[in-house]
């Protein structure tokens, strides 16, 4: 479980224990140790607040033994969990019609001209495929290694093959070499068809800086 989807499973939980009791407040005997070291980490974040003197009082009285931790969601804590609920789940997206995607981990640059390439839909003769927009919206950015991950079927690899080709025509090839290296496609121009150029699985010469 990655370290984002371990706070979302603890601000869950929060949630859910603080409605189930009606005041709001989790408290140590309703999560493990483990789960309060990592709410002790979402309070520096300002997304859970943890109960103070007068809190932990009231608290202690209502349960009727002293309660020695308590703690909540803040304002922004219960928007991120909303938010994150909202996004589609690595293993949804792999299972079932969604199996045929594939785990693609882009660096920031590649990132960035990726959403230059979907932000001009509707201007472009060879739009990006469809999905892949919604992919970059979605994307989780895993901060350890520096690398945005994306679920992608065969056509919308191409299609960022294709963004990227697109980039490095007008700046650098860093980017674009880096994605044939890593996932073997890379788009080649066709130069008798109106439908936009291929992208081709397998080869990695492309010219240019990188």
């Amino acid at each position: 479980m990655r370290s984002w989807e371990r706070a979302l499973f603890v601000l869950e939980a929060l949630y859910e224990r603080g409605q189930a009791v009606g005041h709001g407040w989790t408290m140590d005997t309703e999560l493990l140790p483990p789960h309060q070291q990592q709410v002790n980490v979402l309070e520096s974040q300002g997304l859970v607040e943890l109960a103070g003197r007068e809190d932990r009082a009231e608290l202690s009285a209502l349960e009727g033994r002293p309660v020695r931790w308590a703690a909540r969601l803040t304002p922004y804590g219960h928007d991120t969990l909303t938010y994150g609920c909202s996004r589609p789940r690595a293993e949804t997206l792999l299972g079932g019609e969604e199996a045929d995607r594939q785990l693609v981990e882009l660096i920031p640059s590649q990132m960035a001209a990726l959403r230059v390439f979907v932000g001009l839909t509707g201007q472009l003769r060879v739009p990006p495929a469809d999905g892949l927009a919604e992919q970059v919206r979605t994307a989780s950015c895993d901060h350890g290694i520096k690398r945005w991950r994306l679920h992608l079927t065969q056509e919308q690899m191409e299609s960022v093959a294709y963004g990227l080709w697109l980039h490095r025509m007008t700046g650098s090839a860093a980017e674009a070499n880096r994605f044939a290296r890593e996932y073997g496609v890379v788009h080649g121009p066709a130069r008798d068809s109106g439908e936009g150029p291929p992208a081709v699985r397998g080869s990695t010469g492309v010219s240019g800086r990188g």
